[in-house]
C-alpha cells in the first residue's frame, strides 16, 4: 500500500494533503509500534512503578518475588493495570512529537549557533511539547497501575474527574511535571552523544561487522543501529533515573499529603532510602526491558512503514 498525491490537483493543496497524510501515517506507525512495545514490557513497567513509589504490598519483596506476587495477588491482568491509559496516550504523543519536530527543525535551521545540534534541540523540544499535551494521561496511568487491592480509580475518565475534583482542578493532573521536563534534558543530551560516540566506534573499528556501504557512504547495519540505540537509551535512562523516581513519587501523592516540590522530594528520597534503594530503586527493570522494547518497537515500526510505502519518506 503506497499513497502518492494526484499530479492533476493544485500543487499547494497536494503538498498540504501529502504532509497531513504523512503525519497521520507516521503517527499510526509510531503509535502501533509503541503499543506493541509497551504492551510487551507492561509487566516490567507495572512492577517498576510499584517499586519506585514503595507500594506497601510489594516494597519488601525482591524483584523476582514481586513479579510473581502480582500474578498470585491480582491475576494475569494485574500485569497490565494502567496499560490502557498508556495506549490512549501513545497516538496523540506520536502525532504531536512528529509535527512539533518538523516545526522546531525549520525554526532552528535559521539559527547559526544551533548548527549540527539542530536535530538534538528539535527532538528535545518536540518531546517536551508532546509530554506537555499528554502528561495527564501519564499521571492517570501511574495512579491506576499503583493500585493493588484499592478500587479508588476505576477507569481513565473516572480518574481524571476524581483528581480534578479533589486536587484543585487540573494542577493534580500535572503532579511531577517539573522533574519530567528536567529529566528530558540530560536524557536527550546523553542519548545523542552516546549514540554518536558508539556510531563512530562501530564505523571505524567494526565496519566489516556492523556497517555497510550505501550510496557510497558507510552506514550502520540494522543490528548496528539497534545496538547503538539500545545502549545509548539505556545509558541516558540510568543518568536521568533519579528524576524518574521523583516524578513517580510526586504523581502518586497529592499536594495535600505531600506538598514537597521536585528538589525537596529528591532530597527526601535520598535521606530516607539513599542512592541504591531510593534514587535508583527499580533501575534494573529498565535494563531488563531495553532489549525487548527496542526490538519490538523497531520491528513493528519498520513493517508498518513498508506496508504504507514510506520507507524512504523524510
Amino acid at each position: 500500500m503506497q499513497w502518492r498525491p494526484n499530479p492533476d490537483e493544485n500543487p499547494m493543496v497536494a503538498i498540504r494533503l501529502s504532509c497531513t497524510l504523512l503525519l497521520l501515517i507516521h503517527s499510526c506507525c509510531t503509535g502501533v509500534a509503541g503499543c506493541f512495545a509497551k504492551t510487551t514490557t507492561a509487566p516490567l513497567d507495572r512492577l517498576k512503578i510499584l517499586y519506585q513509589a514503595k507500594n506497601a504490598h510489594y516494597s519488601k519483596m525482591r524483584l523476582m518475588s514481586g513479579f510473581f506476587a502480582i500474578k498470585s495477588k491480582e491475576g494475569l491482568l494485574g500485569y497490565y493495570k494502567g496499560n490502557g491509559a498508556m495506549m490512549v496516550r501513545i497516538f496523540p504523543y506520536a502525532a504531536i512529537q512528529f509535527a512539533a519536530f518538523e516545526q522546531y527543525k525549520k525554526i532552528l535551521m535559521d539559527l547559526p549557533q544551533v548548527g549540527p545540534l539542530n536535530k538534538l534541540a528539535s527532538g528535545s523540544l518536540a518531546g517536551m511539547t508532546a509530554v506537555t499535551f499528554t502528561y495527564p494521561l501519564d499521571v492517570v496511568r501511574a495512579r491506576l497501575a499503583f493500585q493493588v487491592e484499592e478500587k479508588r480509580y476505576t477507569g481513565i475518565r473516572q480518574a481524571v474527574r476524581l483528581i480534578m475534583r479533589e486536587e484543585r482542578g487540573a494542577s493534580g493532573l500535572f503532579r511531577g511535571f517539573v522533574p519530567t521536563i528536567l529529566g528530558m534534558i540530560p536524557y536527550a543530551g546523553v542519548a545523542f552523544y552516546t549514540y554518536e560516540a558508539l556510531k563512530a566506534i562501530f564505523l571505524s573499528r567494526f565496519d566489516k561487522l556492523l556497517a555497510t556501504q550505501k550510496n557510497g557512504e558507510l552506514v550502520l547495519t540494522v543490528p548496528g543501529s539497534l545496538t547503538c540505540g539500545g545502549v545509548s537509551g539505556l545509558v541516558a535512562q540510568i543518568c536521568a533515573y533519579p528524576l524518574d523516581v521523583v516524578r513517580r513519587r510526586m504523581q502518586l501523592s497529592t499536594k495535600a499529603s505531600n506538598p514537597a516540590g521536585c528538589f525537596q522530594t529528591l532530597v527526601q528520597v535520598y535521606r530516607q532510602d539513599g542512592i541504591r534503594f531510593g534514587l535508583y530503586r527499580g533501575v534494573s527493570l529498565n535494563v531488563i526491558r531495553v532489549v525487548p522494547q527496542v526490538a519490538v518497537s523497531f520491528t513493528v515500526y519498520e513493517n508498518m512503514k513498508q506496508y504504507f510505502g514510506i520507507s524512504k519518506a523524510r
